[in-house]
């Protein structure tokens, strides 16, 4: 991948080194010092000077493997096989590593279930949010009824997670990938709504990655999942 790319991604997995830390932490996630956090951008720093590949402490570092691979507390193989063959493998990760116990076996049905309590508790928390400003005096009227609608769209989010779960316990692939589609169409209408009205959305970052975590678990779910 190219540099800003590079680097996007690293900073990125400095966030989720802080939070994984902490499994209780809420998404979305935030940035904390931590000795991991620290290694991370004493990294970038060097990337930023230097061409691809980059050479951080005599090893050579050419993709997120690589840079996974010299972390103290490194990320399961099997967990970096498996989201590296989604769209957002850095976010695949950051998002199921809190929800994965460490007796789990790391396979793509338990990395799914992750997956899904993940998407779930990143919904409820934009769900609350929203809510929140819905009701705050402040905001514009003409914003209100969009974030209601947002608020519906939130509901049926989290309606199609209890649904996915249910199709996990029933074996149903069918029902699953139904309901793993159906968020797919979810996550993008409370971001719409807010285009369509020509408004900036005041939840668009954690729309964003709401909406990576959906596609992450429809990958998972429908390519790497056979009951």
């Amino acid at each position: 991948m190219g540099i800003n790319h590079f680097i996007i991604a690293l900073i990125s997995l400095t966030c989720l080194f802080s939070f994984s830390a902490s499994t209780n932490a809420p998404l979305p996630i935030s940035d904390a010092s931590s000795p991991t956090s620290s290694k991370l951008h004493d990294i970038i720093e060097v990337m930023f000077e230097s061409p691809s590949p980059f050479a951080f402490d005599g090893t050579t570092l050419e993709s997120i493997d690589d840079v996974l691979s010299i972390l103290p507390g490194s990320v399961d193989p099997a967990l970096q096989k498996i989201c590296g063959n989604t769209d957002h493998p850095v976010e695949c990760i950051k998002a199921t590593m809190p929800f994965l116990d460490e007796k789990t076996p790391i396979e793509p049905l338990s990395v799914l279930k992750a997956g899904i309590e993940a998407m779930d508790n990143q919904t409820k928390y934009a769900l609350a949010e929203v809510t929140k400003l819905s009701m705050d005096p402040t905001t514009l009227k003409n914003v209100v009824p969009i974030l209601q609608k947002c608020i519906d769209i939130y509901n049926n989010i989290l309606n199609s997670d209890q649904k996915s779960l249910e199709a996990i316990s029933n074996r149903n692939l069918v029902q699953l990938s139904i309901e793993l589609g159906a968020n797919v169409e979810n996550v993008l209408g409370c971001d719409n709504a807010f285009k369509q009205a020509k408004l900036e959305s005041p939840i668009k970052k954690m729309d964003a990655m709401l909406a990576k975590i959906v596609s992450n678990t429809l990958t998972i779910g429908v390519d790497m999942v056979h009951f």
